[in-house]
Formats: C-alpha cells, structure tokens, sequence
C-alpha cells in the first residue's frame, strides 16, 4: 500500500512525494513571460514541500492565451525566463512540468480565437475561425515547438492540456467538433497527432502526461465511455501518465453535475487507471490531506493534484505531512526548523 508521503518515479522521473501542484493560471505575464510573481509563486511550493510542481498553462502560440496575461512558450526568447523558474524549483527538491495549451475558442483577448469549428463558446466570446486541415497540421508543429523550448528550459515533464474545454478538447467532443475533414471522423485524431509530435522532440526518458476531461457536464455532453476511448487512444499514441479531470465545455447542466465534493473527480481517475493500465493523476478537492491520501493508499490514483488549497499555503505539502507523520522532519527546510520544535 503506498502513502500520500511516499516517493514516486516514472521513467526517469522522481519524486519526493506523491504531491502535485495542479496548473493554476496566474493572468500575471506580459508577452507571455514569466516574472517575479510567477518566480515567487512557484519556489514557494518548492520550498515548502511538493512533490512536483505542474506550471500553470502555458500557450504554445500568441492567439492560443486565455488573456493576453497568459504564459506563452511561442518563441526562444522565453526559454530563459522558464529555466530561471525551474533551476530555482531544482534547487529546492521539487521536480516540475510545463503545461502546454491552446485555449482556442476560449481565448477572450484574441483578435480572432480558432477552434475546431464555428462554434463559439458563449454569446459573451467572439465566434472562432475554424481551423482548415492544413491549419490544424501547423498547430500539431506549434505544439512539437513549445515541447522543444521546454525540454530545452529544464523541465522534468510535460503535460498537454486537453481538458476544461480548451482547443484539444474542442477537437475531442461531439458538441464542438462540426468538422467534415479527417479532424471530424475521428475525435482524437488531433491529440493523437500532438502526442505523438511532442514525443518526438521529447528525450526518451522524459515522461509525457495529458490532462482530459474524462466527461462532460454540459447538456448533451459526452459520457465516461468516451473519455476512456480518449484515454485509450492517447495512451497508444505514447502518453505515460493521465491527468484525470472533467467538464470546462459549458454550462454545466443540473442532470450531469450536482456540485462538487471532496474528491468527486476520483472515480473517473480510477475508472481510467483500470482500463487503461498506466498511471493516472487524481483531482478535485483533495486538500483534506485525509482525502489525498486515501485517494493513493486505495490505489484509486499513482499521484494526487493540489489545486485551491496550495493557493491558500504554499507549505501545504510540509504541514500535511507534519499532520500525517508527526515525527517525520524530511520535509522541513533547515531554516524553517526551529519553527517546528517545542519551546
């Protein structure tokens, strides 16, 4: 039986804890680089104990952000503010990964947003430039090229984002994919055609994750069964790791999700786990350290996600430890010491 505590490898990947710090976006850069915030906000959760920290997503072409205050890997230029992040990261015993990402139709500042179809997201975003054929293949080798800057920035892992709605998931759900190309007959075609570029330029070693959403809450939205033909498919297409979420399409409806609770996403990560056979990654309100590690003392996940509470202490890992292994000290950093010792 693993514990929460425990190390973990995957290829050539350790880590010191089965923690995860889930990609928050931080709508801080300026031309898609990181600063000062995002320098402090990640060391911060180096230092105060995670196990791997996940970089929030980070675009792999300038009309792929979210805000124009997005991260973006689009150019050489970024790759040294990237390892500045991750050297600092290393330095402190985490081990950390880049999110790679496209908001495609999703993207509220671009000038004209694209996606899968010409579809838009709401009546409140602008409708989005379909994407030809040949657009899209040119979007698979934006992606190969963000994989090569970040390989090139130090990072231990990527994970692609096809998940929450964004453009790979625009491609992968019924609702948002109208195509009449080879894009459109075949749902996972486009991930498929990203994982295997990203793979290509990736040292061999070096472990590949996608986050999906494994269902979807809006009206009409796919069910688990096509999430675990996704998964199937990407694992095929060589991912190592799942990053096991849902929803972000739409609205949700009140027939598909009834809210949150801790650990709701949970099944879905062990349903994928079982048909699938490779390692998954856990989210969804996990912050009860009890939670979390019950999430990996059943084996229903190999890693669990921490997303709003690390947010609230970037020493989340340290004290959940502290909770679960009263006597254990591994966790705490020589000048943070004497703060743990009784007067």
């Amino acid at each position: 039986m693993s514990t929460l505590f425990e190390p973990y490898k995957i290829k050539n990947l350790e880590l010191r804890n089965r923690v995860v710090m889930a990609p928050m976006c931080q709508y801080s850069a300026e031309d898609g680089i990181p600063n000062e915030w995002h320098f402090t906000h990640y060391t911060s959760r180096a230092v105060g104990g995670t196990g791997l920290i996940m970089m929030e997503m980070t675009n792999v072409e300038e009309r792929g952000r979210i805000t124009d205050h997005c991260l973006g890997i689009w150019s050489d230029g970024h790759v040294p503010h990237y390892k500045r992040v991750v050297d600092a990261c290393h330095r402190q015993g985490a081990k950390i990964g880049i999110q790679l990402g496209h908001a495609g139709r999703k993207a509220q500042d671009a000038p004209e947003p694209v996606s899968s179809s010409a579809i838009a997201f709401s009546d409140k975003f602008k409708t989005p430039h379909e994407l030809t054929t040949e657009e899209v293949d040119e979007m698979v080798d934006a992606y190969k090229w963000g994989a090569v800057r970040a390989v090139e920035a130090g990072f231990d892992t990527i994970e692609i984002h096809g998940a929450h709605g964004y453009l790979i998931h625009q491609f992968q759900s019924p609702l948002t994919n109208k195509r009449d190309d080879e894009y459109g007959q075949d749902y996972a075609l486009f991930g498929v055609r990203v994982i295997e570029a990203v793979k290509s330029v990736m040292p061999e070693d070096m472990p590949l994750v996608i986050r999906i959403s494994a269902v979807e809450y809006a009206e009409g939205g796919y069910d688990l069964e096509h999430g675990i033909e996704l998964a199937k498919r990407y694992k095929e297409a060589g991912v190592d790791m799942i990053d096991v979420s849902a929803g972000g399409e739409g609205a949700p409806s009140k027939d598909r999700f009834q809210g949150p609770y801790p650990g709701y996403m949970v099944p879905y990560a062990r349903r994928i786990k079982e048909e699938t056979g490779i390692p998954v990654i856990a989210v969804g309100l996990l912050e009860d350290v009890n939670v979390a590690e019950h999430v990996v003392a059943s084996g229903d996940a190999d890693l669990t996600a921490i997303g709003r509470g690390l947010l609230r202490d970037p020493y989340w890992a340290m004290n959940a430890n502290r909770k679960q292994n009263p006597t254990d000290r591994s966790f705490i950093p020589e000048q943070y010491d004497r703060g743990f010792r009784k007067i």
